[in-house]
């Protein structure tokens, strides 16, 4: 038992710096050039036979529905945001995410391209998911045929989307799905020390720029900046998914004591040995995990 344990650990050691090396290709001080390289990683491993992409604009805004090529259900629709540090990142990018989740669930999804940072700071951001939240609305879905998720950055605009929607007194949506999603804005989590080493994707250099990019002189504990100061009372139940070996880790388990502590029903999976977004690649842990956010999204459409 010990020699399989051994092997895991030295498998597991070998796949994270596979990824540092594939994050390091990806990531370029140019901005635009790492957003097309992105685009090229989503073209490259999330576009399947089995999916179908559908482009869409959404009053002026890129949009895609990811749908998969067989009967599937219509009554609920995933309202997916994407990663990218609000920086970077687009709907073709997050094919690599969307295309599981259509997949998993046979449902249809609608992932769209807000305005990014530095060019568009906050609220630009959650101005546009907003704009997509009311393209649902008008296409006839009500508030709780929608199961909101978000990656990153996007579980950051997923929680401030629906804190939104809280404040203007709207219905919300059915369920909320998180994956390592981005909290805190203050960068007051303890395992950006704790983590620092093992951590293959992210660093504490990386956030601080992309929070100076997205909320220049701004109150980082502003709700809907860091949704972890947010009132969740009221909330939808709430699926939240992290790796063990991320910086970010703390904004996951301070933000589901948060919403136990405001009477929400919400659940955690701590992934042993697994990094930021581990779900986007090409392997069976990454799809295990995929799996549990569709038990997830089944269980609240009962």
């Amino acid at each position: 038992m010990a020699l399989v344990g051994k092997n895991s650990e030295k498998n597991n050691q070998n796949l994270m710096q596979l990824i540092r090396r594939a994050h390091g290709l990806v990531e370029n001080p140019d901005l635009e050039k790492h957003r097309q390289s992105q685009d090229h990683i989503g073209e490259l491993l999330g576009n399947s036979k089995e999916i179908q992409y559908r482009p869409v604009d959404i009053e002026g805004m890129d949009a895609e529905w990811v749908s998969v090529n067989r009967a599937h259900m219509k009554k609920y629709v995933i309202l997916h945001c994407h990663g990218g540090g609000y920086s970077t990142g687009s709907s073709i990018y997050a094919r690599t995410l969307t295309s599981k989740l259509a997949s998993g669930t046979s449902m249809d999804v609608l992932c769209f391209d807000y305005r990014l940072a530095p060019e568009h700071p906050y609220p630009a951001a959650t101005e546009d998911a907003m704009k997509a939240w009311n393209y649902l609305m008008l296409l006839g879905y009500g508030a709780r045929d929608v199961i909101v998720t978000g990656d990153s950055a996007g579980g950051n605009l997923a929680l401030s989307l629906v804190l939104k929607l809280k404040e203007q007194e709207r219905l919300l949506p059915r369920g909320i799905v998180l994956m390592s999603p981005w909290t805190d804005l203050t960068g007051e989590g303890k395992t950006f020390q704790t983590k620092a080493e093992v951590d293959p994707v992210l660093d504490r250099e990386y956030i601080d720029r992309m929070t100076k990019a997205y909320a220049p002189d701004r109150d980082l504990t502003d709700p809907y900046i860091s949704p972890l100061y947010g009132d969740f009372r009221g909330f939808p139940p709430v699926y939240i998914q992290v790796g063990e070996n991320e910086i970010l880790l703390d904004d996951s388990l301070r933000l589901y004591k948060n919403l136990i502590k405001a009477g929400v029903s919400a659940h955690m999976d701590r992934f042993p040995g697994m990094w930021h977004v581990f779900q986007m690649s090409p392997f069976k842990r990454a799809n295990e995990a995929m799996d549990k956010s569709a038990e997830f999204i089944y269980s609240v459409c009962r």
